[in-house]
């Protein structure tokens, strides 16, 4: 199965972000693209993080949801649509939310992002502080769904530094692991690349990480790179920065090769 992910540098703007995207599956599509996953926040990318409370949307209608739904079915293809706002019942935030749409445009899954940033620092007696869980809810419970004869496990973004919820997703192992990103660019350049092949490594599968990547309009810089790696965490593609399309062969005989070569899966105990 040929996968892809997308990069984008989303705008506070959501209709052109949603024409981005459109642009961008029907391009991969084209490209043989079965699988098309988009980063997170690719529907918007606001100037505060509350901006988003005012496009957040109700669990099955909206304009974002069926802008994603209508590009799997016009297109045929599996659609992982990144993450956009969700209404909960907290009036002051939302939901940071993964959807998978099947090729006929029906909802495969939704994620709920369990593990929310928070960070501090002071720099020359100047303290910076960002939490996400000012303005996002965060979910629950680890999700994997079925993508033909394919088992698909869902994170997000600061999900990827605890690797605790992939051992949850591994019962059976999954194929593939999806993190749509949105890496600032000092953490990206950091521990983006180490941290996706460490859960490729670790779970013997392939990941697929679309992100952001780029100066965005609200003045942020996120790292981008996104990526396929394959279960033996080798690169197979990534895209540095800007938008674009990034290609790779998921291979269903490569994961059995690993897996058989070495049975690390069969060896844990705890």
């Amino acid at each position: 199965m040929k996968i892809a992910a997308l990069q984008m540098v989303s705008t506070p703007n959501v209709e052109r972000n949603l024409e981005t995207a459109r642009r961008l599956i029907a391009d991969a599509a084209g490209r043989g693209a079965q699988l098309v996953a988009l980063p997170e926040y690719f529907c918007f990318m606001g100037f505060v993080d509350t901006d988003k409370l005012a496009i957040a949307e109700a669990h099955g209608d909206g304009p974002i949801q069926r802008m994603l739904a209508d590009a799997a079915r016009a297109h045929g293809v599996w659609v992982i649509g990144g993450t956009l706002p969700l209404r909960c019942n907290d009036p002051q935030r939302v939901l940071n939310t993964c959807h998978v749409f099947a090729p006929d445009g029906s909802l495969a899954a939704r994620y709920d992002k369990i593990h929310l940033f928070r960070f501090e620092k002071v720099t020359d007696g100047v303290r910076e502080s960002y939490d996400e869980g000012r303005a996002i809810q965060a979910g629950s419970e680890a999700v994997v769904c079925a993508v033909g004869d394919l088992r698909l496990g869902l994170s997000v973004c600061y999900d990827l530094r605890f690797p605790e919820l992939y051992r949850a997703l591994t019962s059976p192992p999954c194929d593939l692991i999806s993190v749509p990103s949105a890496f600032t660019y000092t953490t990206g350049r950091a521990h983006w690349e180490l941290l996706l092949r460490a859960r490729a490594i670790e779970n013997q599968c392939y990941v697929i990480a679309p992100a952001q990547g780029g100066k965005h309009e609200n003045g942020r810089r996120t790292w981008g790179h996104s990526m396929v790696i394959d279960p033996w965490g080798e690169v197979l593609a990534v895209q540095p920065e800007g938008e674009g399309v990034v290609l790779a062969e998921l291979d269903p005989a490569r994961i059995a090769a690993v897996r058989t070569q070495l049975p690390a899966l069969q060896h844990r105990r705890v």
